[in-house]
């Protein structure tokens, strides 16, 4: 790419998922190889990128009044251009394209979910014509992940697999917004993952709204367990995937978390409901009978294992009793963490015009009586941890304190130690390190360095 933007600094705002985490990592990619510089904050940016989501009503607020606040931030002092150039992409810019240009006058450029790869000569005509543009087609041939990447850390990777998603739930607009499902060969995913391991890095998350029905578009089978071996055998030291839908979780891909020894033990598998009712009426074709088999066969395979999920309250005629079999569900599983949201109805979206909408206050009891299980489950499964030695992939220094470490254990916890004498936790960035756990929290464990 042709360095058009030297002398320019940029700044990204990443709001939702962990797409839109990588996609601002190919986007900072691309905007370096036009000769932009990073900033370390809004107020130094002479371009200004926001990836969004639209997901949950919250996400979409937070954006459009974080957009609205930076409309008078002056350029910083010194910068090549007069205005600031801003950018919205991601989920919000496919649904509303112009719109945006219309709601905000100072925004320059909307990208949509697959136009990421047009951004940098969307700012080059914002500076040299002061032509504002908007771009959501769908081009079926772009990869975001074809383009060039500047990743978070060093150590650790997001490797998408797939785009795109066939699943239409009821309530979610990613369908709509983000295409049909789309794989990416098996070939582009491997020579991508060996790059990153003859780099060094440690751990790759491999990434896509359904990852576990990888190839079906092409094959007419899923292949994910296909991609996981062959991931595997680049000698990568830890491995990762998100999301995955429990309807496509199949034997061949629990199989191997008894299998290979990069695959960590920890799962991400959303549930969303206990309540098979309100499962049907959300579109997510299983059962809470299913659901549960899924989980026996991954303990069976691997008893350790940390499982997560995602859980949706206050869904459209969801009952009392709805309720409690979704409270029941996450005590029986004994989940390590969960993602609870209040139903944020979406419009577009079948789940947005049902009937049986709840009362705000119904809802709200609802979900802090849920947080609140959540919260004991996590905690009862953490302290499971206490005694053990971990191997824990340091991410740098805690909140705590420049000398304490924060990493994360292959179980995907937070985990807590006072750097060894004559290390600092920012020396041990990047490192695998064991730590002893002496003690378990809610969201962390903490321990001392072996």
């Amino acid at each position: 790419m042709p360095d058009t933007l030297r002398g320019t600094t940029y700044h990204i705002l990443a709001f939702g998922c962990q797409m839109n985490e990588h996609d601002a990592e190919r986007i900072a990619g691309m905007l370096e190889a036009c000769g932009s510089v990073c900033a370390g904050s809004l107020e130094e940016s002479d371009i200004l990128v926001y990836l969004t989501c639209c997901v949950r009503l919250s996400a979409e607020t937070r954006l459009f009044g974080h957009v609205a606040s930076c409309k008078n931030i002056p350029v910083r002092e010194g910068s090549p251009l007069d205005e600031r150039i801003i950018a919205i992409g991601g989920c919000i810019a496919q649904r509303d394209g112009e719109a945006l240009l219309e709601r905000f006058g100072h925004v320059s450029a909307v990208f949509g979910t697959q136009a990421a790869h047009r951004l940098p000569a969307m700012i080059e005509e914002a500076i040299e014509h002061g032509r504002c543009s908007a771009d959501t087609s769908d081009d079926p041939g772009a990869f975001t992940a074809d383009l060039p990447t500047h990743r978070a850390t060093r150590w650790s990777a997001w490797l998408p697999i797939m785009c795109g998603c066939d699943n239409f739930c009821s309530y979610c607009i990613v369908p709509y917004v983000r295409g049909r499902e789309r794989s990416r060969s098996i070939g582009d995913v491997v020579a991508e993952a060996q790059r990153y391991v003859d780099e060094g890095v440690k751990e790759i998350t491999l990434l896509g709204q359904n990852v576990n029905s990888f190839g079906r578009d092409e094959h007419g089978e899923p292949r994910f367990a296909e991609v996981l071996r062959a991931v595997d055998a680049t000698g990568i030291e830890r491995l990762r995937f998100v999301t995955s839908h429990p309807k496509d979780l199949h034997d061949d891909v629990i199989a191997l978390f008894g299998e290979l020894d990069s695959l960590m033990p920890a799962l991400h598998l959303p549930f969303q409901s206990g309540s098979d009712a309100v499962l049907a009426r959300m579109n997510r074709r299983y059962t809470r009978a299913h659901y549960l088999e899924l989980i026996r066969k991954l303990k069976t395979v691997r008893p350790d294992i940390a499982l997560s999920t995602d859980v949706i309250v206050g869904f459209p005629g969801e009952t009392e009793d709805d309720f409690e079999q979704t409270r029941s569900l996450i005590e029986e599983v004994g989940f390590a963490q969960a993602f609870t949201f209040i139903f944020s109805p979406r419009s577009g979206t079948p789940a947005a015009d049902m009937d049986g909408m709840l009362d705000a206050e119904v809802v709200q009891r609802r979900f802090d009586a849920l947080v609140d299980t959540v919260q004991r489950s996590a905690f009862a499964y953490n302290q499971g941890e206490v005694g053990r030695t971990v191997p824990v992939l340091v991410e740098g220094p805690s909140k705590r304190g420049a000398d304490v470490i924060a990493g994360k254990s292959p179980k995907n916890q937070t985990v807590h130690a006072k750097a060894p004498a004559g290390a600092s936790a920012a020396d041990l960035a990047g490192s695998i390190v064991d730590i002893a756990v002496s003690e378990a929290k809610t969201w962390y464990l903490f321990g001392e360095v072996v």
